[in-house]
């Protein structure tokens, strides 16, 4: 039997890292409340507790959640230590940048990474690809695009930096470890998922098409014969 993989729960994910803590810091950072620190606490609690727990739950290496855990506790440093908010767009920008260029020297190193997300088993008959691409003696060539399209995806983390710095500087102004940065923190991070989250997602769908239909035109085979379904035989588990 092949091993079952951790669900995705993106809905979750989306309440959890982002609508609570940014209500919490918009609506509860008040000295009547929790006080600006108190609930800079509390809301970060949220974003690092499921980060570990998703860690831990899936008993796997996963780089990009541990980068996130600490972008979580470099915020929290930045509001609790009081350090100029300038470093907190500077910090918004890093960690999407740092994972970017992870993906380019991946790459170089012969290990890219849109392989392992995008061109893999569980989404792709990957055998049969190989075959069809080897029997057009187009492997070379597929191979050029995959690049490319690695290319492509350590720019949507690029777009990311970009987008988080603009967004960091537009709206956090007010001095760290106020009520105001506060609350300019929390719309910030509400803002960051339509603003940057969705335009990502898209760009990962577009890389996605990008595959196939590069796959299309070196081995000529259809979408259903390209992507996995249940009723595939590279999908059924195996004793």
């Amino acid at each position: 039997m092949t091993e079952e993989e951790p669900k995705q729960r993106p809905f979750v994910d989306l309440i959890v890292s982002i609508i609570i803590p940014s209500i919490i810091l918009m609506k509860f950072s008040g000295e009547d409340n929790l006080g600006p620190a108190g609930a800079l606490v509390v809301a970060l609690a949220f974003p690092i507790g499921w980060g570990l727990y998703e860690l831990i739950g899936n008993k796997k290496r996963n780089y990009i959640a541990l980068l996130g855990i600490i972008s979580v506790l470099l915020t929290g440093g930045i509001g609790l230590l009081k350090i100029d908010a300038q470093w907190l767009a500077v910090k918004e920008a890093a960690i999407p940048l740092i994972i970017g260029i992870g993906v380019l020297v991946a790459n170089k190193m012969g290990f890219p990474i849109v392989r392992k997300l995008l061109f893999n088993p569980k989404l792709m008959n990957v055998d049969r690809i190989e075959t069809a691409l080897a029997q057009n003696n187009n492997k070379p060539e597929f191979e050029k695009k995959l690049d490319r399209a690695n290319l492509f995806f350590a720019g949507t983390f690029l777009f990311s930096a970009v987008m988080n710095y603009v967004l960091a500087k537009a709206i956090v102004t007010s001095e760290s470890g106020s009520q105001a940065f506060n609350e300019e923190l929390g719309k910030m991070t509400l803002l960051s998922y339509p603003m940057i989250a969705i335009p990502s997602t898209l760009m990962m769908l577009a890389i996605f098409y990008f595959i196939w239909r590069t796959v299309n035109k070196l081995t000529g085979l259809k979408l259903e014969e390209v992507l996995v379904t249940d009723e595939s035989p590279d999908s059924t588990d195996k004793d």
